[in-house]
């Protein structure tokens, strides 16, 4: 070519040419800034976890970012994740939230290889920022410098996500073997990786110091002054697949708003009680316990239990009674509202006339054993013939007495009613639905409840044949469920079983089918039994 002779005009453009370099100089596939972005993640979230390790006040970013959806979402979104996952729904929202944060996490990691990369430290900023955020408006009592592990993870994940980008970043000639690049790519990641896992396994461990699992097994069950006898073998129908009379703790359910399980040690624990009385009263654990210790058996109802439902269940409960604490406080004449405050923050409330003698508790001990640290370690209330929402506060430190016009608890801020007494129920425990039996003698067995009014009497309907009594177990008093069983002479093909029960009063359990929000379900369980 003549060195006169004109340059041909190119075909691309400068935005061509600029993605064209960028392509050329990083030559790393897409899938690693992925890699970096949840290695990036992991770190920041390890050293907030460290972080929030030091001190009992502090916690992760993600479990204050849970805290604050579980505040916020609608109820119609918690009734829906306890109805798909039971108890297990706040392990559903941690591993919603983690899934959250790995796919924004990748994208940010995406975005940091490019000349784009400063939106990526942004991202990552915001996120300090939401956890910051949450840390602050949770209802615990969370001092300013909660903020600190939000913050401090945050910018741990920027270091390690530009870390990662010089990495991917060298000044090499395009068309150079970029081999070693790599090499040190997964090398620096692989470490990143070891500073995760160890910074959050230090954190997991200083949390884990906090526990107080050690001491509630050193811990005694106090005595009562009059203990109850053991309960005959005649409140239990004796026939295989009811659930047992009491439940055993560890499969009693457990729905609340905490998730993770509050650590209140008996050593700096009190219980305040306060407001409209006559003089306040702060009493240490053990002068609680110097109070007359008292047991009650009592069958506890989720207002969250769909019709044959499992989130009720029977315990004995070893205490002092709630109304001898507040006679001891005095009730103003016209306070009408019981607030119990849990550590946390959480709220219930429920009406001064449930003190009609009832055996209303602060209960501190369950089945013969302190209470569970997820059933409300060291002291939780107990209030027999009431939703748990509006009366089994947790994790107990304080008894406000109150008005209803002037204080809304946790959940009747959300919707729900402020005096919740549990419906009449009843459930089939064998036959399973859809279960498949052989033709014959088939026991149908279950449980009712009606709590403080008692059941007497429980029928069963097969297809649309008449309703007929089932046999009932004994009572052991009208505040727990009772048990009851019925010999079916099954015929072969697909049969239709229901069950309805009558309580003390005379009303028969309503066919009205509604859904738990915002006073508990009501309407009669039924199944589908096929027969060989």
């Amino acid at each position: 070519m003549s060195p006169d002779a004109p340059i041909a005009p190119s075909d691309t453009t400068d935005d061509d040419q600029e993605h064209h370099d960028e392509a050329a100089t990083t030559g790393v596939p897409w899938v690693m800034g992925i890699v970096a972005g949840l290695i990036a993640a992991l770190v920041g979230l390890g050293v907030a976890e460290l972080v929030a390790g030091m001190s009992a006040s502090l916690q992760s970013p993600v479990l204050d970012v849970g805290d604050r959806v579980v505040d916020s979402v609608p109820n119609s979104i918690k009734e829906l994740a306890i109805d798909w996952f039971g108890t297990n729904d706040k392990i559903a929202l941690l591993v919603g939230i983690a899934a959250i944060l790995a796919v924004y996490a990748a994208v940010l990691g995406v975005i940091a290889q490019t000349r784009r990369w400063p939106f990526a430290i942004v991202g990552i900023a915001l996120f300090g920022v939401v956890g910051a955020y949450a840390s602050q408006s949770t209802r615990r009592d969370v001092p300013w410098y909660g903020i600190v592990p939000s913050i401090v993870g945050a910018v741990a994940a920027g270091v390690v996500l530009w870390m990662l980008r010089v990495h991917r970043h060298d000044d090499e000639p395009a068309n150079d073997d970029r081999s070693d690049d790599r090499r040190s790519f997964l090398l620096a990641a692989g470490g990143f990786g070891l500073l995760a896992v160890f910074t959050g396994s230090v954190g997991r461990w200083l949390n884990g110091r906090n526990s107080v699992s050690g001491q509630r097994n050193e811990l005694g069950v106090p005595i009562a002054r009059d203990p109850l006898p053991d309960a005959p073998d005649a409140v239990r129908i004796g026939v295989d697949g009811v659930e047992p009379f009491y439940t055993p703790n560890s499969d009693f359910y457990r729905i609340d708003t905490a998730l993770t399980v509050p650590q209140v040690s008996v050593d700096g624990w009190t219980l305040r009680i306060t407001g409209m009385v006559d003089e306040e009263i702060e009493l240490t654990y053990d002068e609680l316990l110097e109070r007359e210790i008292v047991e009650a058996d009592i069958t506890l109802s989720c207002v969250s239990n769909e019709i044959g439902g499992n989130l009720l269940g029977n315990a004995r409960w070893t205490g002092v009674r709630l109304d001898d604490l507040l006679a001891e406080a005095g009730i103003a004449a016209d306070a009408d509202q019981i607030v119990g405050r849990s550590v946390d923050g959480y709220t219930c409330g429920f009406p001064t006339a449930a003190l009609d003698g009832r055996n209303a508790l602060v209960a501190v001990a369950m089945n013969g054993e302190p209470l569970p640290l997820e059933h409300g370690y060291p002291a939780r209330l107990i209030v027999p013939g009431l939703y748990g929402y509006v009366s089994a506060t947790k994790w107990l430190e304080e008894i406000e007495l109150t008005r209803f016009d002037a204080f809304d608890q946790y959940w009747v801020e959300r919707g729900w009613v402020e005096d919740a007494p549990i419906k009449t129920q009843s459930r089939i425990d064998t036959p399973r639905g859809l279960q498949t039996v052989q033709a014959g003698t088939v026991p149908i067995a279950g449980a009712a409840w009606a709590q403080t009014r008692g059941i007497e009497r429980v029928e069963i309907q097969i297809d649309d044949g008449e309703w007929v009594e089932a046999r009932l177990a004994d009572p052991l008093n009208d505040v727990t469920w009772r048990q009851w069983s019925y010999a079916w002479e099954a015929t072969p093909g697909r049969h239709d079983i229901r069950v309805r029960a009558t309580d003390g009063t005379g009303a028969i359990q309503t066919d009205e089918r509604t859904e738990p929000f915002p006073s508990g379900a009501t309407g009669r369980h039924q199944i589908v039994v096929m027969v060989e």
